[in-house]
């Protein structure tokens, strides 16, 4: 179970009242201490499912003072250990539980929604360096395409600068965040452009063999690719929920994104409009399934914001959302019909 510790900066006259409203979140894992000008740190250990509630709490109790401050930071490990106690609660040996049962229940192991915003905005921001991942992995998709080396191939799609802005796309639906969502579009929508201008240049200059086997088994889809991309877009969706990155890069490689478009690009500058097309319809395939799966993962785990105002909000963009990608998924499996 991943633990955080988090370190929250109160007035000093509200120590006591921040001590009690951690021992009624059954929160006994803490310590205080003294800060300067007048504040003071409540440093809590939690596990990741816990955070959440534990946070809601305490910002909507002292979220009215300007100094009030609340850092999540990851905890590699924690001494000493939890140990199963009978009745099935947990402590730390002497007796302690680590939060509420209840709250870890109701977050659905995932963590809190600060942390998935904060990765959200990370990996959605339209950088320089972004802009040089999405030109690095067009190169490294374009030999491995061109050379039919399936290891090639393989490293581009494990680089995935798409792959982010899409996840993040996701989670603004979720949150209801439409400035998130511009974010996570117009940094899709530039790496999607740039890879695909350098595509179409590189098969305007370059012998591109429509019939290589690399290329032209993305110059396809069928029903089971769908299926692929939504079991995948739900693992990326979930490993993200859960703070772990590793198990993204099994998600990066079994829903590719940026070969598609590179196949999609150099047949349509070297004259195979057809073949073009197919990949076209991979690629978007795999962006309405990551997104459409993202969405109801997200949903799913009970990503929500803490006002029921904008909860309410929320749930009507995560509405909207699902019903505008399977409208799109519909549109596409049409035209997967249409074509056999």
């Amino acid at each position: 179970m991943a633990l955080r510790l988090i370190r929250i900066v109160i007035p000093e006259q509200e120590e006591q009242a921040a001590k009690n409203l951690l021992e009624d979140q059954g929160v006994k894992r803490f310590w205080l201490e003294n800060a300067p000008d007048g504040l003071f740190v409540a440093n809590v250990l939690v596990s990741s499912e816990s955070t959440e509630s534990l946070l809601d709490v305490m910002e909507k109790r002292f979220a009215s003072y300007t100094r009030f401050q609340m850092v999540i930071l990851p905890v590699e490990a924690a001494f000493p250990r939890e140990i199963k106690k009978p009745g099935g609660a947990t402590g730390n040996g002497n007796g302690e539980e680590d939060g509420k049962a209840t709250a870890a229940k109701k977050n659905r192991g995932r963590v809190h929604r600060q942390e998935l915003y904060t990765d959200a905005r990370d990996v959605s921001s339209l950088t320089w360096n972004y802009l040089i991942m999405v030109l690095l992995s067009s190169f490294v998709a374009a030999i491995g395409l061109l050379r039919d080396n399936v290891a090639v191939v393989i490293g581009a799609m494990v680089i995935a600068p798409l792959l982010g802005p899409n996840v993040s796309l996701a989670l603004a639906a979720t949150l209801g965040d439409p400035d998130l969502a511009k974010r996570a579009i117009k940094t899709l929508m530039a790496g999607v452009a740039l890879a695909f201008v350098l595509s179409i240049g590189l098969g305007l200059s370059l012998h591109v063999d429509a019939a290589g086997r690399e290329i032209a088994s993305r110059t396809t889809v069928d029903f089971i690719d769908l299926v692929l991309a939504l079991a995948a877009g739900v693992a990326g969706a979930l490993s993200f929920n859960q703070g772990t990155s590793s198990a993204l890069i099994g998600v990066m490689v079994a829903v590719a994104l940026l070969p598609p478009l590179a196949v999609c690009g150099m047949l349509l500058g070297s004259g195979h409009t057809p073949q073009a097309l197919g990949a076209f319809l991979l690629f978007g395939a795999n962006t309405i399934c990551v997104n459409l799966a993202g969405v109801i993962t997200f949903a799913a785990q009970g990503v929500r914001p803490n006002t029921f105002w904008e909860a309410d909000l929320a749930k009507k963009y995560s509405r909207y959302a699902v019903e505008f990608w399977i409208l799109l998924l519909c549109v596409l499996a049409f035209f997967l019909v249409q074509s056999r």
